[in-house]
């Protein structure tokens, strides 16, 4: 197979769906020899800042000078974003070279996309012999195919109602969930707040003789914040840190701040590995250097400003609308298109404060929910709305009407990626997952 056949074969496997259990990935993994275990890793689940926090701890050992690898999920333009190794996609002809290599016990196995992509992530961090792995979870825990790994540290950021008709529908039931992630005798570090589910967080850890660490908002200072990024003092349960820079903006990213630095301190603790504060403070200064993070509070365009963020969920765009209200006080015209399985009323009410226009779309995944009803939801809530059929349509319309008002992109990764390829010019695939 060629690249391009290797991406659509990956792509074909979604007609298997989402299988949820490890048996499948175990099986995978070992005809490659169980790579998962040749290398150290940091395990990371949550519903939101999972992503943010997975990179600014790989940009902090990338800062160190190790040799870090990034499993990340979903990709916004391109395959290879999901697997990086300080910074850097893998390449196209190792994608090519390990879907030849697997694609046999994959057919035998009636593998899922998700199951083959982990694999040959775990296979090429071993055979680039990484010094250590920042895993996230594609969604949950406890039966996500990443599962199989028994890392230096679990780490779970925050949890809320997402997913519910595959997680639970409360907040005792996904923490449960989450913290499948938890193993036996390693340190978790949660960012979780809600009383029910830090309760269950530690009951696990109690079970599994595992070190609980919580992270309180409490435990920092915010000095900065505009959309450049932030300038926060942080406490850890390890030592403080004052004026430390941080590249992403948005104030929710300083508790997801706290939560790496103490996955990172908790990691160091245990002996095999060299970080002092230089370290630190150079990672979390270039976290989109290091890492090649995208789509948080981002500026892409400044004349008329263009903003993308992956917020996909209420509690994301809650705190992406409180940030922009508080740093950059302007009506915004919103692109904007939503998975079926998100609570697009709530979302759209939430976005009114921020908004001049809501420009409605639909992305190419067959998960969309039709732009229609984010069109007659935003006109129940008395806001100007505009429909369009594709990402891209809304997009080209957007920056011809728009003048100086500014422009937000968000939603949820499949409508920002199709709108950064579109900027960019650049081919998009849709991935379902």
């Amino acid at each position: 197979m060629t690249y391009a056949e290797s991406i659509q074969y990956l792509f074909n496997l979604q007609k298997f769906g989402m299988k949820f259990g490890l048996l499948g990935i175990r099986k995978l993994l070992k005809y490659l020899g169980n790579p998962e275990n040749k290398f150290p890793s940091i395990h990371i689940a949550g519903t939101n800042g999972k992503g943010s926090t997975a990179s600014m701890i790989a940009s902090v050992f990338t800062a160190a000078g190790y040799k870090t690898g990034l499993y990340t999920s979903p990709h916004l333009i391109k395959f290879n974003e999901r697997i990086r190794i300080n910074g850097r996609p893998i390449a196209s002809k190792e994608i090519k070279r390990l879907v030849n290599k697997i694609f046999p016990e994959v057919e035998k196995n009636r593998s899922t996309f998700f199951e083959t992509v982990t694999a040959i992530a775990f296979k090429f961090f071993e055979e680039s012999k990484v010094d250590i792995a920042v895993i996230e979870t594609g969604l949950g825990g406890r039966l996500d195919a990443t599962n199989v790994i028994k890392p230096l540290v679990s780490v779970i950021t925050s949890i809320g109602l997402e997913h519910t008709q595959i997680l639970g529908s409360s907040i005792e039931k996904i923490s449960f969930e989450k913290g499948g992630i938890i193993k036996r005798g390693v340190p978790c570090v949660t960012g979780a707040q809600q009383d029910k589910a830090v309760r269950v967080l530690r009951n696990i850890c109690e079970d599994r003789k595992s070190e609980f660490i919580h992270v309180k908002p409490i435990d920092m200072q915010i000095r900065k914040s505009d959309l450049n990024g932030m300038v926060i003092d942080a406490t850890t349960v390890f030592g403080r840190l004052n004026e430390l820079e941080v590249a992403l903006a948005g104030n929710y990213q300083a508790l997801n701040t706290l939560v790496a630095l103490t996955a990172i301190e908790a990691v160091v603790r245990g002996g095999d590995f060299k970080i002092n504060e230089k370290d630190k403070r150079k990672g979390l200064k270039n976290i989109y250097k290091y890492t090649g993070l995208q789509a948080r509070l981002s500026v892409v365009r400044k004349s008329p400003l263009i903003i993308v963020d992956v917020a996909h969920n209420p509690a994301a765009v809650c705190s992406l609308c409180s940030t922009l209200k508080r740093i950059y006080n302007k009506r915004f015209n919103i692109l904007i298109g939503l998975m079926k399985d998100k609570d697009y009323k709530k979302i759209i009410a939430q976005l009114k404060p921020i908004a001049n226009c809501i420009y409605a779309v639909t992305a190419q995944t067959e998960r969309s929910r039709n732009s229609i009803d984010l069109y007659e939801e935003s006109k129940k809530n008395r806001m100007k709305s505009k429909r369009y059929r594709s990402v891209a349509e809304g997009v080209s319309n957007l920056i011809k009407k728009t003048g100086q008002t500014p422009i937000l992109i968000t939603g949820s990764h499949f409508v920002v990626g199709e709108a950064l390829a579109f900027l960019n010019r650049e081919k998009y695939l849709t991935i379902n997952q």
